[in-house]
């Protein structure tokens, strides 16, 4: 869509990855409304963090898996 990707999160339903709110297109939050998938893992190196969108709730969890979106 031509903006800049700030920081990525991945669903933890189905694995969609989508721009956060700092975005201008805020995907991932489009995505939780559309389908109703609650959780996101920070898709960015070195986060170890997990975001309920129905809760509104950080939740902090050592040893999540990295991904690489290179």
């Amino acid at each position: 869509m031509g903006g800049q990707w700030v920081h990525l999160r991945l669903c933890l339903t189905c694995g969609h990855v989508g721009c956060c709110d700092s975005s201008p297109a805020k995907h991932a939050t489009a995505h939780f409304h559309s389908v109703g998938h609650p959780l996101v893992q920070s898709f960015e190196p070195g986060e170890d963090w997990v975001w309920c969108y129905a809760d509104e709730a950080l939740l902090r969890v050592p040893g999540l898996p990295e991904h690489s979106h290179s």
